[in-house]
């Protein structure tokens, strides 16, 4: 049986966010929202979950104007977080090879599905030169629950003239248990990838169809998609 994933909390995304905001721990106001959320257990999967429970907190879901300060504030301060040095940035082993092979053929359609806004998706992929990849997708901005965001995805597909996909013949590849339980949830097929914060053992728990330790293997990564998403 898989394991549940683990959801991550408001509490501790607002922790996460400080730590960044506020590394040396300085600053009074950080310490005081810290401390203000330090009891808020309410999972979070996608940045519009996390917008709307902030909103909550401070009493902002009757107020649009002041809502929308949220993805325009965090979409201003991100091209210069982008140009921040920092230990994991930059294109993970394999993945702009991988991309270059499956954008080559006709029975492939690649779509975005990030938990991030679809302005911040794009100025990320961007920098890196990713972007192009992907004609549409799914995005945090677009729905609460992640687990609703791959018939989003597979809906972009049609929108840019793809076919009609079923979700048993999508493959989600992600790197944490959280995309491996949005695709059971559609009743899609995950790969899951060792590159990030989860070691291959905790993927394969959370039910994984296929991991990898990183995407470097092209040909392998490709034969193991083909078999997953397979019509046959």
């Amino acid at each position: 049986m898989p394991t549940e994933p683990h959801t991550p909390t408001l509490a501790e995304i607002v922790r996460i966010g400080s730590e960044v905001a506020d590394p040396s721990g300085s600053d009074d106001r950080v310490t005081e929202l810290i401390t203000r959320f330090e009891d808020r257990d309410e999972p979070v999967t996608t940045v519009g979950d996390v917008e709307l429970q902030l909103a909550e907190a401070h009493g902002l879901t009757s107020r649009p104007a002041e809502l929308a300060r949220f993805p325009e504030t965090y979409l201003k301060y991100l091209p210069e977080e982008i140009e921040k040095p920092g230990p994991r940035k930059g294109v993970m082993p394999g993945v702009r090879e991988l991309l270059d092979s499956l954008a080559s053929r006709s029975d492939v359609h690649l779509a975005l599905l990030t938990g991030n806004y679809r302005g911040g998706a794009r100025a990320k992929l961007e920098y890196f030169d990713l972007w192009r990849y992907f004609k549409g997708g799914a995005f945090g901005d677009a729905a609460l629950d992640r687990n609703a965001l791959v018939q989003e995805a597979l809906d972009a597909v049609v929108a840019f003239g793809g076919p009609q996909v079923p979700a048993a013949h999508a493959v989600i590849i992600g790197d944490t248990p959280l995309d491996v339980a949005c695709a059971a949830h559609a009743g899609a097929r995950s790969i899951a990838v060792a590159t990030g914060s989860y070691e291959p053992a905790a993927l394969r728990a959370a039910g994984a169809d296929a991991v990898f330790e990183d995407l470097s293997e092209t040909a392998e990564v490709v034969s193991e998609i083909d078999r997953l998403g397979s019509w046959g």
